[in-house]
């Protein structure tokens, strides 16, 4: 089973998200666009996991302590550069609360033998991908013209604003990927106090 840990985004960014996206879609038409019912704030990736291990992960998340936060979506960018984007995001500001709870998940499920991560906390929403959607620097990277139309429109505009929502409990996703993308099924939910 592969799996992931995220927060669920409120409803009404979701749609004003997807009005975006529908209204800038066509300025990137080859880049592979998520949909908007997938958009979700990642707080740890894990991968593919044996059904046995995935319920020892829910127990342990069940003991994280965290807290309500508030997280507000605005602006953009792409990883890894703007000059060689793979990726084109949505930014995610939060206080120190957000990094503080990824950062306990990660010290938590590394406890059970999964890789820690290895680069900083970074919170986004992936709106796009182009190629391999790797988000990191790679040795061969060169000019990626896929997103070169919507940064030449984007840049005329004012830095979009998705709006704020509290964030008060987080989800341990099942990851299925499908033809058409993955479909993302919450199959644990934890509270934030």
């Amino acid at each position: 089973m592969r799996i992931f840990i995220a927060l669920d985004i409120d409803d009404a960014i979701r749609q004003r998200l997807a009005r975006f996206m529908d209204g800038v879609r066509e300025f990137a038409s080859d880049a592979r666009w998520v949909s908007s019912e997938s958009l979700h704030v990642t707080l740890k990736f894990i991968g593919e996991t044996p059904a046995g291990k995935v319920e020892e992960i829910r127990r342990t998340l069940g003991a994280v302590q965290g807290q309500e936060m508030e997280i507000s979506f605005r602006d953009y960018g792409y990883f890894p550069t703007a000059k060689s984007a793979r990726v084109f995001w949505i930014g995610i500001q939060a206080g120190t609360e957000l990094a503080k709870l990824a950062a306990t998940i990660d010290d938590a499920v590394a406890a059970l033998g999964i890789a820690k991560d290895d680069r900083a906390f970074s919170p986004h929403l992936t709106l796009a991908r182009s190629g391999s959607g790797v988000p990191h620097r790679r040795k061969e990277d060169g000019p990626n013209r896929t997103f070169q139309r919507l940064q030449e429109k984007l840049s005329a505009l004012p830095a979009p604003e998705f709006g704020s929502m509290t964030a008060r409990e987080f989800f341990l996703y099942q990851s299925q990927l499908l033809r058409g993308g993955a479909k993302y099924t919450k199959i644990a939910r934890f509270e934030l106090r």
